[in-house]
This record gives C-alpha cells, structure tokens and sequence, in this order.
C-alpha cells in the first residue's frame, strides 16, 4: 500500500492578494498562529473572509488548502481513503491530512454547511491536542508546529440545524468580520474592478441602499464582491443599470417586486 499526498507547493501563493485591513485582524491572526490556536472567521457572505485568508497565508508563507463545505461532505473526504488504482490498493490523504502533514493552513469554508459527524473529526485538531485521528489506518497523526485550522461561516444564515455548536466554537479564536466603511470599500471595488472612484463611490451607496433592505424582503443585502462584479462589467462597457440588475439585484433575490425596488434603487443613481 502506498501513501500519496499532493505536493504542497502547488498551494502557495506566490503573488501578494489584495487585501485592506478594517481593524487588528492580521495581527489577531499572527498571534493566533505563533501561539497554535485555530481561527475562526464570521461574517456575511462576500466581505472579505477569503481573501484574508489567502493574503494571510501569503504573509505567513505557508500553503492553504480550502475545502467548501456541503452536506455531503463526510469525514472521509477530510481525512482520506483507501482507492484501488492498476489493481493495487492506495491510500489518498484528504485535504485536512494534507494540511496536518505538509504544516499548511486547513480553511475549512461555511463550516456549517457540513455535516455534524463530520465537523467532530477537528475537534482534537482544534484544542491542546492538535492531533488528527485516522481511524482507517489506525493512526494518530500529529500536527506540525506550522498546521493553522481555520474555519468560516455565516451567522446570518444560523438557524437550529444549521448553528455552530458550542463544543466546536468554544476551540476558537474569533475574527469578525463585516462590510467595510464606505471609503474603504469604495477604494476596494475601484482597486478590484478597475473603475474610477466617483463610479466606486456611486455602487458604494447602491449596496448600502440594499444591505438596509435585509429583514424587509431580503435575506442578505449587495455584498463588496457583487460591487465588484458590477464594476467590473460597467467597465467592460455594460451600463451601470444594467451591470448591477445582473451582477447584484438577481444575485440576491428572484422576487419580482423586490426586483422591481432594487433596480428603482440603481436608477436613481445612474
């Protein structure tokens, strides 16, 4: 039987992402890491969680490995499994193992989205064990002194099936995350998607138009990446009515009469 495992330079990041600080998050990150302590990041959907984890692993120089999490997604697809490959039987690490034994960066994307048995297989990653059980093998794998677990999810979307229990959470050092303020997140989308300040400033006021919708018929207003979005066809010669319809009003709801109100929202600016 053989072990095979990806080799962790194909997940570098050799350039440098662009990412704005909204607070003391790089260096809640920093000490978190130095000190072994596992992360996790809150907050809506598109403002940043992502991207601060690549820019994170950039600075630390370490390579990330990021699993989206979904229903379907068992133990075995964190950790690994026996597959048959030319008649011999193989074991493939998972994406988790990978992680633990290369001393990488593990961000395990909407943990929520996962299913409960699955999440319990971090538990012993996530405290003063920081081990990984692998129960097919029949092994203990201990992490490397390098090994970051790092996971994300939406508070907004918290509801009694789909919530972080407290035996999971309570392992964590806790970043929160939100929309930036609006000079900032203007100079995020003018820097992203390459239009000018006063056209970044304008989708800037149109998502704050939508985000003060959320509980009134939307679940989640525009988020900084669907500004981008937008900005990005408005400079590929969309015009701006028609670039936020479809990079931020379907995106975020198919309700006609709220359709209807976003699109009045972006007419009065444009």
């Amino acid at each position: 039987m053989n072990a095979l495992s990806l080799a962790p330079e194909e997940h570098y990041i050799r350039k440098e992402p662009y990412y704005e600080a909204v607070g003391n998050e790089i260096a809640i990150f920093e000490a978190a890491y130095k000190h072994k302590l596992p992360v996790l990041l809150k907050g809506p959907t598109g403002c940043g969680k992502t991207r601060f984890m690549e820019y994170m692993a950039w600075r630390l120089k370490r390579p990330m490995i990021t699993v989206s999490c979904h229903d379907d997604l068992t133990a075995s697809d964190l950790v690994g499994r026996y597959l048959v490959k030319g008649g011999e039987t193989v074991w493939i690490d998972g994406p988790l193992t990978r992680a633990v034994r290369v001393g990488g960066i593990c961000y395990l994307d909407e943990i929520v989205e996962a299913r409960k048995d699955t999440m319990v297989v971090i538990h012993p990653l996530a405290d003063d064990r920081r081990t990984l059980p692998m129960e097919k093998l029949g092994q203990l794998l201990e992490a490397s002194d390098d090994f970051c677990l790092a996971i994300s999810y939406n508070p907004g979307y918290q509801s009694v099936l789909k919530d972080l229990k407290q035996s999971t959470r309570q392992r964590f050092v806790a970043l929160e995350f939100d929309y930036p303020v609006a000079e900032l997140e203007r100079k995020i989308v003018a820097n992203e998607s390459g239009v000018d300040l006063a056209l970044a400033e304008k989708l800037v006021k149109f998502a704050q138009m939508t985000r003060n919708l959320k509980g009134s018929g939307l679940e989640e207003g525009a988020s900084t990446r669907l500004l981008v979005h937008a900005g990005k066809l408005i400079k590929g010669g969309i015009d701006p009515v028609t670039a936020c319809r479809s990079a931020v009003a379907q995106a975020v709801t198919d309700d006609g009469d709220m359709l209807a109100a976003i699109q009045e929202l972006s007419s009065s600016l444009f």
